[in-house]
Protein backbone atom coordinates (compact mmCIF):
# COMPACT_ATOMS: atom_id res chain seq x y z
CA UNK A 1 0.00 0.00 0.00
CA UNK A 2 1.51 3.57 -1.01
CA UNK A 3 0.73 6.28 1.31
CA UNK A 4 -0.97 9.49 -1.18
CA UNK A 5 0.22 13.05 -1.13
CA UNK A 6 -2.77 13.47 1.47
CA UNK A 7 -1.68 10.70 3.76
CA UNK A 8 -4.45 8.93 4.05
CA UNK A 9 -4.80 4.82 3.88
CA UNK A 10 -7.58 2.63 4.22
CA UNK A 11 -7.48 0.17 6.91
CA UNK A 12 -8.47 -3.42 5.02
CA UNK A 13 -11.54 -5.09 5.66
CA UNK A 14 -9.75 -7.90 7.24
CA UNK A 15 -7.92 -5.81 9.73
CA UNK A 16 -10.98 -3.96 10.45
CA UNK A 17 -12.56 -7.13 11.45
CA UNK A 18 -10.15 -8.79 13.34
CA UNK A 19 -9.50 -5.80 15.11
CA UNK A 20 -13.01 -4.87 16.01
CA UNK A 21 -12.86 -1.81 14.04
CA UNK A 22 -16.75 -1.07 13.67
CA UNK A 23 -17.60 1.42 11.69
CA UNK A 24 -17.55 5.08 13.33
CA UNK A 25 -14.77 3.83 15.58
CA UNK A 26 -12.33 7.03 17.62
CA UNK A 27 -8.99 5.70 17.33
CA UNK A 28 -5.52 7.20 17.78
CA UNK A 29 -2.21 6.62 16.47
CA UNK A 30 0.67 5.81 18.40
CA UNK A 31 4.50 5.69 16.96
CA UNK A 32 7.67 4.53 18.39
CA UNK A 33 10.85 4.24 16.80
CA UNK A 34 9.95 0.78 14.77
CA UNK A 35 6.08 0.83 14.38
CA UNK A 36 2.74 2.87 14.28
CA UNK A 37 -0.32 1.17 16.23
CA UNK A 38 -3.57 2.02 16.36
CA UNK A 39 -5.25 2.35 19.03
CA UNK A 40 -9.07 2.82 20.73
CA UNK A 41 -9.78 6.47 21.66
CA UNK A 42 -9.40 7.39 25.60
CA UNK A 43 -12.64 6.19 27.32
CA UNK A 44 -15.13 7.87 28.84
CA UNK A 45 -12.74 6.78 32.39
CA UNK A 46 -9.65 8.44 30.43
CA UNK A 47 -7.88 5.60 29.50
CA UNK A 48 -7.05 4.27 26.37
CA UNK A 49 -6.40 0.51 25.56
CA UNK A 50 -4.05 -0.87 22.24
CA UNK A 51 -6.31 -2.99 19.81
CA UNK A 52 -3.68 -4.86 18.60
CA UNK A 53 -2.67 -6.35 22.18
CA UNK A 54 -6.28 -6.71 23.53
CA UNK A 55 -7.29 -8.25 20.46
CA UNK A 56 -4.64 -10.77 19.84
CA UNK A 57 -4.43 -9.27 16.24
CA UNK A 58 -1.32 -7.07 14.37
CA UNK A 59 -1.80 -4.21 13.20
CA UNK A 60 1.17 -2.46 14.11
CA UNK A 61 2.95 -1.56 10.82
CA UNK A 62 6.85 -2.18 10.96
CA UNK A 63 8.99 0.96 9.79
CA UNK A 64 11.94 -0.12 7.34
Amino acid sequence: MRIPSKGQVTIPAEIRERAGLPPQTEVEFVADRKAVRIVESASRDGTSRALASSRNCAVAATAK
